[in-house]
């Protein structure tokens, strides 16, 4: 979700503006999501490196954070929507960590849609912990080096319940990833937008399914074996 900060410097604003008018977007995002019938989406909310961010933006973000939560647990109720959130969730201010385990347990039941807030998160820090983690099992002989395989090194991924990323939409015009869900996107289609996060509607998100849905997703495999 980027360009929160350009939308509020092109017309004048703090960026704190940008932040706020951003959450707009999630909820019309969410929302047209839960609607389409579309089982689960991630947002990527905050990366290991925004906190290097200004300290007053870093603050600004964190008391978005929750101030959204506890505004939108009623949108999540009312769709059947289950929050759940993946990253270093220990290093978020408390208030915004306890608030966040509230909705998650509130909201735990729900089955229409699964929506995934990616917070202080860091694909590469996933990454490197998940190796610690396989290898002391190594190391204490619960798993054995040649069992490992792509299941072993999933069940022990952040995103260990959520399923390989199908679509990858980024805003702003910006053509990276930004150590977002690199294991899980090895196969996923891509999709740039120029249209600033603030500006994002259902009606770019269903452009962006339209132009997914026209692709052929083939795995490695020729277009004659798909056929």
């Amino acid at each position: 979700m980027d360009g929160n900060g350009r939308w509020a410097k092109q017309k004048g604003f703090l960026r704190s503006i940008g932040h706020e008018n951003g959450t707009k977007s999630v909820r019309e995002t969410v929302e047209t999501a839960a609607e389409l019938g579309i089982e689960n989406l991630t947002l990527y909310a905050f990366s290991t490196e925004n906190w290097n961010r200004p300290k007053l933006e870093v603050k600004t973000l964190m008391k978005l954070l929750v101030s959204s939560l506890k505004k939108e647990i009623k949108t999540l109720q009312k769709h059947d929507i289950r929050l759940t959130a993946i990253g270093c969730l220990e290093s978020l201010p408390k208030k915004a960590h306890s608030e966040l385990l509230e909705v998650i347990d509130k909201t735990k039941g729900n089955k229409r849609m699964c929506l995934t807030l990616a917070l202080s998160y860091g694909s590469r820090e996933e990454l490197i912990n998940t190796v610690k983690e396989i290898s002391l099992k190594v190391k204490n002989n619960i798993i054995s080096l040649e069992n490992i395989d792509e299941s072993v090194i999933n069940e022990h991924l952040y995103t260990q319940n959520l399923p390989d990323v199908d679509l990858l939409i980024r805003t702003s015009g910006e053509q990276r990833i930004s150590n977002f869900l690199l294991w899980q996107i090895a196969y996923a289609e891509f999709y740039f937008t120029k249209v600033l996060w603030p500006d994002f509607t259902k009606d770019h998100l269903y452009e962006a399914i339209i132009e997914y849905q026209k692709r052929e997703r083939r795995f490695g495999k020729t277009s004659e074996q798909l056929h």
